[in-house]
């Protein structure tokens, strides 16, 4: 007799997937600059510390929020007893003003249409409970966040069928990739319920063109499905062109009193745009009441605390505040963003030209030993061990050109950063000189420790990027 059930004992979680193990690595030789300076610096984080110090100068300067008081009155007793999982309404209010906000107040948001989650993650899990039975299918841009591989699948059984995008337009979402998509899915006895998108985008850092949001929303209602917008790095957006959010366009091209106007769902967090993923701070936006009906049943199952709800209420109501952290956060982006542009560059590696977000989407397609995945992941490893930066490989994205790799930039310091391209530039000039000295064998010397420890894990790491590229076909 099993003892423990399917889901416990199954490999589908995506734990062993590069993306992931890169962390391991990572938290088994952690850089610091004292303790440990030749340790791994995690380039594979996309977290936003830049701007804590705007958040700590706020704390100070609001002492009642911070300590749980009302008027110089103590709430702690209030906030600590049981509350609603429909939220608390001031929170709920400020969050829908924030989003606006982000959006250049060029739409509004109703509170009544928000649901609260326990981040982004439990945000798409909870839709896809919501909107797709096991088995059915949600089609993907590629590449894609690794994470998606848990958050939509592990737990609800939907299965992601990836819409595929080339470099040779950067990316881009085209009809003919939707349509190819699409048949796939149907070639695979999967019914597709919908079609994910991440605007900004997570790996590639680019904002979704007017043309593609169009593009989606006319393929949703001729298919007559779904479309989620994760919408978490909005107030990323550092450079032209704008951010344009889905709800824009729906109310320009008049889809309010049509189907889709309810099959359109915004996910949305302050784990980027305020850099709090500690917080556990997320939303789903919808039009449809049955899918917010729904939703807030299941958020009962990832509440947000009531205590992190007043005190976040307190700080995204100070409009002062909010504006200026807005936009000196987007400065101090695009000034970190271009340091690391910069750095790449210096060592002879470029990326694609992207405008928000806290990564880049690098090109390394010329270091490779071969145009194969195979290649990709012998490079990845020898980044990790041999350059000491954890950076994420292209094929953990399901990106379908091998060679490209994202590279996180807003996790650390400026000093930090530097010695990333400092060790990035050696590695790339020491592989010159190895390829040059011995044309027929293009491998980076490395010590008998370091191979030791490439071979322990390249078994894991190999089955499932290859095991995952199977499956997509």
């Amino acid at each position: 007799m099993k003892l423990l059930s399917e889901k416990a004992t199954c490999n589908s979680h995506g734990q062993d997937s590069s993306y992931f193990l890169g962390w391991q690595e990572y938290e088994k030789n952690p850089y610091d600059e004292v303790q440990n300076p030749k340790g791994i610096i995690q380039m594979g984080l996309a977290e936003n510390q830049l701007s804590f110090d705007l958040l700590e100068s706020w704390l100070a300067q609001n002492p009642d929020a911070a300590g749980f008081k009302r008027n110089g009155e103590s709430i702690f007793r209030e906030l600590a007893l049981f509350q609603d999982y429909h939220g608390l309404p001031a929170f709920k209010n400020a969050m829908t003003k924030f989003m606006s906000e982000i959006r250049g107040n060029k739409v509004s948001f109703d509170s009544n249409k928000l649901v609260l989650t326990a981040g982004a993650t439990s945000a798409n899990e909870t839709l896809m409970f919501c909107l797709a039975d096991q088995g059915d299918a949600f089609l993907l841009p590629t590449p894609y966040y690794p994470g998606f591989d848990r958050d939509l699948k592990w737990r609800t059984g939907a299965e992601i069928v990836p819409i595929q995008c080339t470099s040779s337009n950067g990316f881009r979402i085209t009809e003919a990739a939707l349509e190819e998509a699409y048949l796939e899915a149907k070639r695979r006895n999967l019914r597709v319920k919908g079609v994910l998108v991440t605007n900004p985008s997570n790996p590639l850092g680019t904002t979704l063109s007017r043309n593609e949001l169009e593009l989606l929303l006319s393929f949703i209602d001729a298919k007559e499905i779904h479309l989620i917008s994760d919408e978490i790095y909005s107030g990323t957006v550092f450079n032209s062109p704008n951010f344009v959010s889905v709800m824009e366009v729906l109310i320009e091209k008049n889809y309010m009193k049509t189907q889709v106007w309810e099959r359109v769902h915004i996910v949305y967090s302050l784990s980027k745009d305020l850099g709090l993923p500690g917080f556990r701070v997320g939303a789903i936006y919808s039009n449809d009441e049955m899918v917010v009906s729904a939703a807030t049943k299941m958020s009962s199952f990832g509440l947000v605390s009531s205590q992190t709800q007043y005190l976040l209420s307190a700080m995204l109501s100070d409009k002062k505040f909010t504006k200026k952290y807005i936009s000196e956060n987007q400065k101090r982006l695009k000034k970190r963003h271009a340091m690391l542009v910069r750095g790449l560059k210096n060592a002879g590696i470029s990326c694609l030209e992207s405008n928000a977000g806290l990564f880049c989407w690098v090109d390394m397609r010329h270091l490779l030993s071969s145009n194969t995945f195979e290649a990709e992941i012998d490079l990845w490893k020898k980044i990790v061990y041999d350059v000491g930066l954890n950076i994420s490989p292209g094929s953990s994205c399901h990106c379908n050109e091998p060679g490209w790799f994202r590279a996180c930039f807003a996790n650390m310091s400026e000093d930090t950063l530097n010695l990333a391209m400092r060790r990035m530039k050696s590695f790339v000039e020491s592989t010159a000189i190895s390829t040059n000295n011995n044309p027929s064998h293009q491998t980076y010397q490395q010590s008998n420790t370091t191979s030791s420890k490439k071979k322990s894990f390249s078994k894991w790491v190999f089955r499932l990027s290859f095991n995952d590229r199977q499956r997509e076909r």
